[in-house]
């Protein structure tokens, strides 16, 4: 999932570095249209090769007509506009469903600052509200994602996987028999605020503006959570998503007809040559269908397609890094020590390779070609600081 190409593209070169990403396959347009090029062109060879095989001079004449009279209709289609501000959306919406992911980083900061102690009792208060965090942030993405719903399947794989313990089942059991049409995964969030509440009591928190500040980041992720499941609730609306499918796949089948290349001897219009290939129309499909393409992939980037997010992937990264943060690294920093610029007012930095010498003598250019003035306000400053 989620192609990376942002290192072929970093430096520009005179003859460009597009074209270097245009023979890959894994989440490539050709991947996406294949299947329809094919069939067009199948479809299109056949009604090219029973007009010039299979009609008689009637027929052909019919056809004739019937071709001339589609491809001046299909120009009614207004094709590039309902796609252009359809991907549009799509496009906006994809990225806004990506800012919306719920993560545990911030809280987990927070967590591992404000409740403090080596304990077991404190190790149980802090791995336990972020194990709660990282319990429903999966609970969110199984109800968005078909990929996590299968990993998910069913209460017990989370106890398996450790987000949950079997007295906590029990208590999801129980909900959900109680109330089988409303969500859940903000239940552990709730449990969470009052472990910090407990910890307040217990002395673990030493203030109450810390107790607001882990509440209010708990809070946080609960709406971040329901902003993400928004996404899933409200769609871009259907009518629209079916007037752009249905004008895309009618323009075509219509140029189906409508772009045959007729009898260059009848003297139609734009038909004085038979190319027998048609070309432009090819990469008018190869153009729209793929915008199209692009929207279904965009739509939901929670499946598993190859742009899609690589939400599995990020449910194992934040249940390591939540434990590494507020257990094993808890109050432990380096030895504090002086920097190697330490009481140094002027320094140069060390020289790394031929880029920064380039860096260096530019800076040094531009360092002399100040103005007198801009020296002298520097000196009486330097003098300031020494008086002062």
């Amino acid at each position: 999932m989620t192609v990376t190409y942002s290192k072929d593209v970093a430096t520009s070169h005179w003859i460009g570095n597009f074209w270097k990403l245009l023979f890959r396959w894994r989440g490539s347009v050709y991947k996406l249209i294949w299947v329809d090029l094919l069939a067009y062109c199948i479809l299109y060879g056949i009604i090219s090769a029973t007009y010039r095989f299979g009609l008689d001079a009637d027929q052909r004449t019919t056809f004739e007509k019937l071709s001339t009279q589609l491809e001046y209709l299909s120009s009614f289609i207004p094709i590039s506009f309902l796609l252009g501000f359809y991907v549009s959306i799509v496009v906006t919406r994809w990225w806004n469903q990506y800012l919306s992911i719920p993560w545990p980083d911030s809280l987990a900061l927070h967590v591992t600052a404000g409740i403090h102690g080596h304990d077991d009792v404190s190790r149980k208060m802090r791995r336990t509200i972020m194990r709660y965090a990282n319990l429903s942030i999966t609970l969110t993405l199984a109800m968005m994602s078909p990929i996590v719903k299968k990993r998910f399947h069913s209460l017990q794989v989370y106890v398996d996987f450790g987000l949950m313990t079997e007295n906590e089942k029990r208590i999801f059991e129980n909900f959900r028999e109680r109330n089988t049409k409303q969500s859940d995964y903000w239940l552990p969030l709730v449990w969470s605020t009052s472990i910090v509440n407990t910890a307040r009591r217990e002395g673990k928190i030493q203030d109450d503006f810390a107790v607001k500040t882990l509440i209010d980041k708990i809070g946080d992720l609960r709406g971040t959570c329901g902003s993400l499941l928004s996404y899933d609730w409200i769609n871009v609306p259907l009518v629209y998503t079916q007037v752009v499918t249905i004008a895309v796949f009618t323009f075509f089948a219509t140029t189906l007809l409508g772009r045959q290349f007729l009898d260059p001897a009848k003297g139609f219009e734009n038909s004085e040559i038979d190319f027998y290939i048609p070309i432009v129309t090819i990469l008018q499909l190869f153009f729209y269908v793929g915008w199209l393409k692009v929207a279904e992939t965009l739509l939901n980037p929670f499946g598993g397609d190859d742009d899609d997010f690589e939400v599995n992937y990020l449910i194992d990264r934040n249940h390591k890094y939540v434990y590494l943060v507020v257990d094993e690294m808890h109050s432990e920093h380096p030895e504090l020590l002086q920097d190697k610029y330490w009481d140094k007012e002027s320094f140069e930095l060390l020289n790394l390779g031929e880029d920064s010498q380039r860096y260096t003598l530019d800076t040094q250019q531009q360092a002399s070609q100040r103005p007198e003035k801009d020296r002298k306000t520097q000196n009486c400053a330097a003098v300031n600081r020494i008086y002062l």
